[in-house]
């Protein structure tokens, strides 16, 4: 305790002698330091800039540490200027450690410490001090900050906490910036040194003491080099046929530093190669990669030149005096030829064709050109991979697509292929393009109206009235823009019932003509309308629309267009129709059952008599191969079985050849009609081939005793002039037209015929 209290007492010693910063506060540190200024306005008159000093303003005080005396420690004094000192004026002090470790006198502005202080426990403290009035409470000053800072003593001993030290110096750090460095030190020289350090302590009571420590310096790097190319020229060669993309040549440039300060940044200078170039940096190596931009075309441009620049990525602001941290190089590119394909004047090609084309239509061609040097000529074809090979073919030399096949557009609406170009020089060499073909639509349908109207008008309608509005639809598939035109066919054109009105639109209205309308006059008026498309070729139908004339209010509302409704005006009501309807109905259904009871009556009275098969008319509801079928049944019991018997001719065998001749009787025989008709039941009787007898036969027979015999004229001679007709002359007076027509020509006069 003694020995801290000597210490401290020379201190003292040191203070007021001049040799440490005093503890009273200097003149600077009053409130009167400085001048400020402020503006005081002056009544009546605008207000000016008065000069006045500054008196509230100052930066800091300052305390020993460790102080250790019986009074608090003297700090320093505040003071405003408006301070008279009548004790007006009132301080107070807030801020870090006020009322704990510093104390202000609110009379006399004096600050205190009223505690012991360690500089290295908190090295200073900032406060705020205000000056206020004591009766208004008001503040005279604004609010002013200021630091009391914590002076230190000699009060530790120095330690060395850990050895070896190691320590990195850059190179080429200036002479006493460090005194340890060595001048002229550069790490690409040497990286690393070992020195001695010793610390000694010259004050205090343990004055005289002192520590030694060894110190490794390494080295760092500083980017103190610029990068430098080997040669200032790069040749390099490069395919026409590189790729887009790929890397056609390297360069490097040296730099002789290490880590980041090595990494190296190229660009190329604006110039030839600019567009068709680019360089990047590969990170491992440090080289720059050229790559290529652009496709190259040996017959457009052989070479290009232009300059590559590379400059360090990091800069060190201490090392830019000693130059420019880049460098130049020129690179040098020739591109070699090579031998290409054929490229085609278009990227793809599209094309359109009618359907229904004659095949061997010409409908587009294609153009590919060997743009090499020594240039060959090229030849065509399909890819016969693809499916439209068939539909289309292609002149090899001129490259002119035609039609293989008739198109239907629908069926295929549109074709995709490939088109093959290859060299004839080197064939191997190809190229490719795509072609579209449009099939376009030809108009076949004609338009017509949507839905098939039939459009009502009121008796009471007046002219120019829009009745209907229509529109037209194509089975074609219409084009865009496609335009449908509406007007009144020829025929109608003259009649002035009804008109149509085009909208120019693909719509029409159909208008009135007239001032009213009768339907007992006519009830259905019927008007043509002519559709027509804007397609080629045009198209146009006629469509007939029915125009129902209604009964209508006033406000047109239409009340009814039956047919009924025609005889409401006579005063019949709807229920005493329907009366005269039912009555109607009924004697119709009784007509019809006295016709039914009739017809049933007569087919009783001919059914009476069942003794005899044969008068009988039997229906068989078979429908076998016909009459020579009897597979279905057995027709020999519809035969007569007396005249089978006799004839001994088996009945389930049809014969081959057992028909009879049938014999006319002779004309001159003069037999009565009975016996002619009993020989042809003979006849049908005996043979076996003939239908069954309850069968219905017809015999023709015109009796005995006609003059003019048979008028067939199957067996008339075959020409007139062969006909000898004086014999109808002999029939009498009924065949005496016919004797005068077929008689002498000279003989027949029609003026005389009766």
């Amino acid at each position: 305790m003694l020995t801290r209290n000597c210490l401290s007492l020379l201190l003292w010693v040191l203070f007021d002698g001049g040799l440490l910063t005093p503890l009273h506060p200097q003149p600077q540190q009053t409130l009167e330091a400085e001048p400020r200024e402020n503006v005081v306005p002056v009544p009546g008159r605008r207000s000016s800039a008065q000069r006045v000093k500054r008196g509230w303003v100052w930066n800091q005080f300052f305390v020993l540490e460790e102080y250790m005396g019986s009074e608090p420690q003297y700090v320093g004094k505040l003071h405003s200027d408006l301070d008279k000192g009548v004790g007006t004026v009132k301080y107070t002090l807030s801020g870090d450690g006020a009322g704990t470790v510093f104390t202000i006198d609110e009379t006399t502005g004096d600050i205190h410490a009223i505690r012991s202080l360690d500089r290295e426990e908190k090295p200073f403290y900032t406060l705020r001090a205000q000056a206020v009035d004591v009766d208004t409470k008001k503040p005279l000053e604004p609010e002013s900050e200021f630091i009391i800072k914590v002076q230190d003593i000699n009060d530790n001993e120095p330690k060395f906490l850990d050895g070896p030290y190691v320590a990195s110096v850059p190179e080429m750090s200036p002479v006493g910036v460090i005194r340890t460095a060595l001048p002229n030190m550069d790490r690409e020289v040497k990286e690393q040194y070992q020195v001695l350090i010793q610390a000694k302590d010259m004050g205090g009571q343990l004055g005289g003491l002192a520590g030694t420590t060894t110190v490794n310096i390494t080295l760092t790097d500083v980017n103190d080099n610029p990068p430098r190319f080997p040669k200032s020229i790069f040749h390099l060669k490069v395919p026409e046929s590189s790729h887009v993309g790929s890397a056609v040549g390297r360069i490097r440039a040296v730099d002789p530093d290490f880590g980041k300060n090595a990494e190296i940044e190229y660009n190329i200078v604006p110039g030839d190669g600019g567009n068709l170039f680019e360089i990047t940096t590969d990170e491992n190596t440090q080289e720059g990669v050229i790559k290529l931009k652009k496709p190259l075309d040996f017959e457009t441009k052989k070479a290009y030149t232009f300059k590559v620049e590379a400059s360090n990525l990091h800069l060190d602001h201490r090392f830019h005096s000693v130059g420019p941290f880049k460098d130049t190089a020129t690179v040098k590119i020739n591109v070699l030829d090579m031998d290409e394909p054929p490229v085609f004047s278009k990227p793809m090609y599209t094309m359109e064709v009618y359907e229904d084309t004659p095949v061997g239509t010409i409908i587009g061609a294609v153009t590919a050109q060997d743009l090499d040097a020594g240039s060959s000529s090229v030849r065509y074809f399909i890819d016969w991979k693809n499916d439209g090979n068939s539909y289309f073919t292609i002149d090899a030399t001129e490259g002119t697509i035609a039609t293989n096949e008739l198109l239907d557009r629908e069926s295929t609406a549109q074709y995709n292929f490939s088109i093959i170009a290859s060299k004839v020089s080197n064939p191997l060499l190809t190229s490719k393009v795509n072609v579209i073909i449009n099939v376009l639509d030809v108009n076949e349908f004609p338009p017509e109206i949507s839905v098939p109207y039939e459009t009502p008008v009121c008796e009471n309608a007046k002219p120019g009235q829009v009745i209907q509005t229509i529109t037209a639809a194509d089975k074609d598939l219409s084009p865009a823009g496609q335009r449908f035109s509406f007007r009144l066919s020829p025929e109608a054109s003259n009649k002035t019932n009804f008109t149509v009105h085009d909208y120019r639109n693909n719509t029409a209205g159909i208008e009135t003509r007239r001032n009213g309308y009768s339907r007992r006059q006519q009830e259905l008026h019927f008007l043509p309308v002519v559709i027509e498309d804007s397609s080629y070729p045009v198209q146009s139908s006629t469509n007939t629309m029915t125009i129902r004339v209604c009964r209508c209010d006033a406000d047109g509302t239409i009340l009814s267009c039956n047919v009924e409704a025609i005889f409401l005006p006579v005063g019949l009501s709807t229920g005493a129709l329907i009366a005269i309807l039912l009555c109607i109905v009924i004697l119709l259904v009784i007509v019809v059952l006295y016709v039914a009871l009739r017809r049933q009556k007569k087919k009783d009275t001919l059914m009476t008599s069942k003794e005899d098969i044969r008068d009988n008319v039997i229906h068989y509801d078979d429908e076998g191969g016909g009459e020579e079928d009897t597979q279905a049944f057995d027709i020999g019991a519809l035969r007569n079985p007396k005249v089978i018997e006799d004839n001994k001719i088996r009945r389930d065998i049809k014969p081959d050849t057992l028909r009879f001749p049938r014999q006319r009787p002779p004309t001159e025989d003069n037999k009565d009609i009975r016996d002619f008709i009993n020989q042809r039941l003979h006849e049908n009787d005996v043979d076996p081939t003939a239908p069954p007898y309850d069968s219905l036969a017809t015999y023709a027979y015109e009796g005995n005793g006609s003059v003019a015999e048979s008028l067939s004229s199957i067996d008339s001679l075959t020409t007139e002039a062969d006909q000898d007709y004086d014999y109808l002359s002999d029939w009498g007076p009924r065949f005496k037209v016919l004797a005068d027509m077929f008689g002498e020509e000279e003989s027949y006069n029609p003026d005389k015929v009766t």
